[in-house]
C-alpha cells in the first residue's frame, strides 16, 4: 500500500493530527528530564508510547536528535523502530535536499527498505529545483513511503524565495512539480498520493494571493503551526480553503507541554484531535 493511501487510512480512523516529537531543552527540563542521550531516550519513547496508534501521524525532529551526536542518533533510531507499525504513521523531519549522488545518500538513509532510520515519510526542501527530487521520489514510491516538500512555510524570512514571481511564484512551481508527481497514483484511484506539501497554518492568504491551487496537488498538506503557535479554526480555513479534507495539522507544545504523564499526553493528544478536526470540516 502508498504511503498516501495509508495517510488517508489513518486520517479517517484516527483523525487529521499530527504530533511532533521535539525534545528541545526547554521541555526536556519541564519534564524533569536530562539534557543529554539518556533524558531523549526517555521523552521521545514516552511520547511513542502514549499516543503511537491513537494519532495519524507522529513527526520526530531529527535536529533534536543530532544535536547529541551519535548516541542521539542511535535514539532515533530506537524511536523510528519502536513508532514503526503502530498505526501512526511515522514522518521524519529532517528537510533534506540535494543532488546527484548526495541526495542519493540521503534516500538510501531515510527511504530504502530495511535502513535504520528509515520512516514512512521524509520532509525535502526542493530549492535546488524540483526536479532535483525525482529521484527521491521514485525512490519513495517504489518502497510505499512519501515525501513532503517545502513550499510555503511560516517563517517570515520563506516569502523571500518562495514569494518571488508573484502568481508564477516559486511556491507556486512547487506545487504544481508535486501534483504533477501524484498524478499515477490518483489515476489509480488513491485518495491522497504520496507527494506531500508543507504549508505553514499561520501563512494567512498566501497561497490565494500567489494563486496556489492546494487542491490540485492531490496529495497530503502538512500544516505546522497548529496550537501552540496560535493557529486554529479560523486560519485553518483561510490558508486551506477547499482542500481542508487533506491536511494533516501538526503539533507539539499543545501536545508535548501535557507530559510527563502518560494519561496526559493521551488526553491532549485526543483535544487536539478533536480541535483539528472540527476546525477542517
Amino acid at each position: 500500500m502508498s504511503f498516501g493511501a495509508r495517510l488517508a487510512a489513518a486520517m479517517d480512523d484516527l483523525g487529521p493530527l499530527c504530533v511532533g516529537i521535539d525534545p528541545h531543552p526547554g521541555l526536556l527540563a519541564a519534564w524533569g528530564l536530562s539534557d543529554d542521550p539518556a533524558g531523549l531516550r526517555s521523552f521521545a519513547l514516552r511520547v511513542v508510547d502514549a499516543v503511537a496508534g491513537r494519532v495519524a501521524a507522529l513527526k520526530p525532529q531529527s535536529a533534536f536528535f543530532e544535536r547529541h551526536g551519535a548516541a542521539g542518533v542511535a535514539v532515533l533510531e530506537e524511536v523510528l523502530t519502536a513508532a514503526r507499525g503502530s498505526g501512526s504513521q511515522v514522518i521524519l523531519d529532517a528537510k533534506r535536499g540535494d543532488i546527484g549522488s548526495t541526495m542519493a545518500g540521503y534516500t538510501d538513509a531515510y527511504l530504502r527498505e530495511g535502513a535504520p532510520l528509515a520512516a514512512d515519510a521524509l520532509t525535502v526542501s526542493p530549492y535546488l529545483g524540483p526536479a532535483s527530487l525525482d529521484a527521491t521520489v521514485d525512490a519513495a514510491l517504489a518502497a510505499g513511503r512519501g515525501l513532503f516538500v517545502l513550499c510555503l512555510t511560516s517563517n517570515p524570512e520563506g516569502a523571500e524565495v518562495q514569494h518571488v514571481g508573484g502568481r508564477d511564484s516559486v511556491a507556486g512551481r512547487v506545487a504544481t512539480w508535486a501534483g504533477g508527481r501524484n498524478a499515477a497514483e490518483r489515476a489509480a484511484g488513491a485518495m491522497l498520493g504520496s507527494v506531500g506539501l508543507v504549508v505553514g497554518a499561520t501563512t494567512g492568504d498566501a497561497a490565494a494571493e500567489l494563486g496556489l491551487d492546494l487542491a490540485a496537488v492531490r496529495g497530503p498538506l502538512l500544516a505546522p503551526g497548529v496550537g501552540a503557535q496560535g493557529a486554529g479554526a479560523p486560519e485553518l480555513r483561510r490558508v486551506f480553503g477547499g482542500a481542508r479534507g487533506a491536511v494533516l495539522a501538526s503539533t507539539s507544545r499543545a501536545v508535548l507541554a501535557a507530559g510527563p504523564d502518560p494519561g496526559s499526553l493521551r488526553g491532549a493528544a485526543e483535544r487536539a484531535t478533536a480541535d483539528a478536526a472540527a476546525a477542517l470540516r
